[in-house]
């Protein structure tokens, strides 16, 4: 898969959502809902789980997915889209971020719940994504109009449906604890391969962050699959990465598909140079709280400028990238993780 600034191919959104978007746009009857007012920007929060239910044991020994699910979000990004509908932007919030969780009663018992503080991702562990949805709000000042929730199995079975993606790196990745193993150089990977890249934080010391970074270069990468695969011009495989993508369930976890279609009509030309990727501002770390365990500090400053940027429909990159020139390139601190447009993580 190869990428320049003289070949832009058009996409809808990105990552996992964009094959909703790509998905429904094209195979649905169109209707009026929408996520937002004309004229309003967009903001869906994208929750990764740990769910792993209906993985198979040879698929958890394979793809070292064994262990005790969480229940958790340990992916969390706010997909912005601008209020014209020309820019979309990603903002990873690392799942070890310091959060406060509003009060709220527990789903299961019934019981009124106070205030408490805890990592961002017990959001969902705790009250499922509407009080991950509300923690986000409080947290950022944004309106999450939707939200989007993809586990294991749906996860690997898009992939899978969509025919693999091509990743590359310029380092060699190796996690014991996943068993990710790839040399330097590009890569064609399929569902259980992508969740094992994509879920890898023991590659380097970069750890979370190093990972997001990695998660966002995927997005890209599918992006493009999705793209130039013809994915809009088959519509069986439309429809198979639909079901594996929505977990058969046609809705999107909290997006209709009418929602999803309006939305990919209206992204129909955008190109990696119209989205950017961040990571909102870490500060350092926060003494470790019992109870809780060790935890990450926003940069409070640097977070509202981020938010506020969303919210103003603001540019998140200052200085452009060249395309390709972050798309194998390691973190070494969150200092250095920095906006960059799409195809600045795109393989070329």
């Amino acid at each position: 898969m190869q990428f320049s600034g003289l070949r832009r191919p058009r996409v809808c959104v990105l990552g996992l959502l964009v094959s909703a978007l790509l998905v429904l746009g094209a195979g649905w009857h169109r209707t009026t809902s929408a996520i937002a007012q004309p004229g309003e920007a967009i903001n869906i929060l994208l929750l990764g789980t740990d769910g792993r239910g209906t993985i198979t044991k040879g698929e958890k020994q394979t793809f070292r997915l064994g262990g005790v699910a969480c229940d958790c979000s340990d992916v969390m990004m706010v997909i912005n889209v601008s209020a014209r509908r020309d820019r979309v932007r990603v903002v990873s919030l690392p799942r070890d971020s310091y959060a406060t969780i509003p009060a709220h009663r527990d789903p299961e018992s019934g019981e009124w719940r106070a205030a408490h503080g805890a990592k961002i991702n017990a959001a969902y562990q705790e009250g499922g994504p509407a009080l991950a949805v509300k923690t986000v709000e409080e947290m950022t000042g944004l309106k999450i109009h939707s939200h989007l929730q993809v586990d294991f199995r749906q996860f690997m079975d898009s992939v899978n449906e969509l025919g693999g993606v091509d990743i590359c790196t310029d380092t060699r990745l190796e996690d014991r604890n996943t068993a990710l193993n790839l040399s330097p150089g590009q890569h064609h990977l399929t569902g259980g391969a992508s969740l094992q890249f994509v879920r890898s934080r023991h590659v380097d010391a970069s750890a979370d962050f190093g990972r997001i970074q990695r998660q966002q270069r995927f997005m890209v990468s599918f992006v493009l699959q999705a793209s130039e695969g013809g994915l809009l011009r088959n519509p069986l495989k439309l429809a198979r990465v639909t079901a594996a993508l929505l977990g058969g369930n046609g809705d999107g976890n909290g997006m209709t598909a009418a929602m999803l279609m309006d939305l990919a009509t209206s992204l129909r030309d955008l190109n990696l140079s119209d989205m950017e990727f961040a990571i909102v501002p870490i500060s350092g770390d926060n003494p470790p709280i019992q109870g809780i365990g060790a935890t990450l500090r926003w940069d409070a400053q640097g977070a509202h400028q981020t938010f506020s940027a969303l919210a103003n429909d603001e540019p998140l990159v200052a200085q452009p990238a060249t395309p390709g020139s972050l798309a194998g390139s390691a973190v070494t601190s969150p200092q250095h993780v920095v906006p960059a447009h799409g195809h600045a993580l795109a393989c070329v």
